[in-house]
């Protein structure tokens, strides 16, 4: 298991490295991109900038995304799982955003890696072209797959070399050309490598953006997705946060606040409210144009 922080995030980072004792195999390596600090905690393995600059690809991002660090750490991903795969090394990785936090055994993942090179998990948008259809377009602009998941065994490394030259081309949210950060481009993978493997566990990357396609419900005490899939990892990002606050998404409500308990541990001072992140002005600018010119049949 891997992931990328900043110094400010790492509280996140030591809960979900004790979230993964739900599995047997739960060291995490954490690439820490602003310090060269050393970090301790009993399950991570902390690594430096300094310490990678011999790879190439690394070398590159970290030249061109060096005065952003939301840039840098997504577009690092690729070339930090390689890195691991050639240089610790190992056979499998699966990198992980830093906003997870597991319920249940992840085991099963990294089987899936005996038989496939690459994992990826569907956003699993609302898909219908009749009813919110701005979530529907939102597979096509965001991307099909959830770039906060991935997984790859050493049959990959040219997927994630090509993943990197990718992020190093460009790495933002551009509709007119197509790209959103490192998100957009694992839309090609499946196409470019006939052995990746779609995860079709629906108790996956449960967040905010599924609520409608992933449905919650408790079964026996347990909070189950389409009444089969126990919860394996949420993805607390903004939107899922928002959500379950505003009492959208309330089967989940044990959930956050198993995971607040769990940030506090390491961030005593932690601000619930702080958290719960309304949309940025602009994106509220574009939904509205969205609005106006879908509307008006414009395009």
């Amino acid at each position: 298991m891997c992931t990328i922080s900043t110094v400010s995030h790492l509280y996140k980072t030591f809960a979900l490295a004790d979230s993964l004792q739900q599995g047997t195999d739960y060291n995490l390596h954490v690439l820490v991109v602003d310090s060269e600090i050393d970090y301790t905690h009993q399950n991570c393995k902390f690594w430096k900038l300094s310490q990678l600059q011999s790879d190439s690809t690394i070398q590159a991002i970290t030249s061109k995304y060096k005065g952003s660090n939301d840039k840098l750490r997504w577009s690092l991903k690729p070339a930090f799982m390689k890195y691991l795969l050639t240089a610790v090394p190992t056979n499998k990785v699966i990198y992980l955003d830093n906003d997870l936090f597991f319920y249940n055994s992840y085991d099963f993942l990294f089987n899936l890696l005996d038989e496939h090179s690459f994992l990826l998990t569907p956003h699993y948008y609302r898909n219908s072209p009749k009813h919110n259809q701005n979530w529907f377009e939102a597979n096509f602009r965001v991307g099909l797959y959830n770039a906060g998941f991935a997984g790859a065994s050493t049959k990959a490394l040219n997927v994630l070399q090509w993943w990197a030259d990718c992020c190093i081309y460009r790495c933002s949210k551009n509709a007119l050309r197509g790209t959103f950060d490192d998100q957009k481009y694992l839309d090609l993978v499946p196409v470019m490598d006939e052995n990746a493997h779609v995860v079709r566990h629906k108790g996956c990357n449960v967040a905010g953006w599924n609520t409608e396609i992933c449905k919650r419900e408790t079964i026996n005490g347990e909070v189950m997705i389409d009444g089969k899939f126990p919860v394996v990892f949420v993805h607390y990002n903004n939107t899922t946060i928002r959500e379950i606050v505003k009492g959208e998404d309330s089967v989940l409500l044990n959930h956050y606040q198993h995971y607040i308990s769990a940030l506090k541990k390491y961030n005593s001072n932690l601000n619930e409210n702080a958290l719960v992140v309304n949309p940025p002005f602009a994106d509220k600018v574009k939904y509205a144009i969205w609005k106006i010119v879908t509307d008006k049949g414009i395009v």
